[in-house]
């Protein structure tokens, strides 16, 4: 038996207020920054740790329906640099996702050397910490890569912790396994930071248009 619904076009009416149908990813939105990043990835002659400087930006999005399907969630974009370097050392963009009804976390995520993934995991509304996770080759959970990459450096999995601190930071720690032709094992590509905030982020327009409104509705 379907675990979905027989109307698949019914659409419900959401929230306006995506910052306060967040679950999870509340406390999430604003713009972050992280100085004491670690990456460790591959290089011909072993492991390379490299400290990184990290800026990232999330904004609430209006809700999103498929059908009866509803997600309330956060556009993101992170940007990373090496100390002392101006050249963005990594850029990506994607959303974060959370779908009420059944405790799914949704992050997608593109970066600018050819590839694409969806990690997906399950959670409490009130959770303070999550793991999701994407796997080569499949449908609902995968992750695409250029031939380049597929060859070079294929991708088996990406699985990310984030977790939400007491003083208002907030942590990811995440483990990328990569496969490389001159390597017999795979090699577990890691990345891990501490963001604190430093600025407000921009409300989804539904929740702008309806402020103003409100506020419109007080000055008659």
């Amino acid at each position: 038996m379907s675990e979905y619904p027989a109307d698949i076009y019914t659409e419900p009416e959401p929230s306006t207020d995506t910052l306060g149908n967040l679950g999870p990813l509340s406390g999430m939105a604003g713009i972050w920054t992280g100085t004491r990043g670690l990456d460790v990835n591959p290089k011909a002659d072993g492991p390379e740790k490299q400290a990184f400087i990290e800026h990232m930006q999330l904004h609430p999005i209006d809700a999103q329906t498929n059908g009866p399907q509803l997600f309330y969630g956060l556009r993101y974009h992170t940007q990373i640099f090496k100390p002392d370097d101006p050249e963005t050392f990594h850029d990506q963009v994607g959303y974060w996702l959370w779908e009420p009804a059944t405790g799914t976390i949704i992050q997608t995520l593109t970066i600018p050397r050819g590839q694409t993934a969806m990690a997906v995991g399950k959670a409490a509304a009130d959770a303070t910490s999550f793991t999701l996770e994407a796997v080569r080759g499949s449908l609902t959970n995968g992750i695409s890569s250029n031939p380049f990459l597929e060859y070079a450096f294929r991708t088996e999995s990406y699985r990310v912790t984030v977790t939400k601190h007491a003083d208002g930071t907030w942590s990811y720690d995440q483990t990328t396994t990569l496969v490389t032709p001159d390597r017999k094992e795979p090699f577990p590509h890691t990345d891990r930071n501490t963001l604190r905030k430093i600025g407000e982020c921009t409300l989804n327009p539904t929740a702008l248009a309806a402020l103003k409104q409100a506020a419109g509705s007080t000055q008659a």
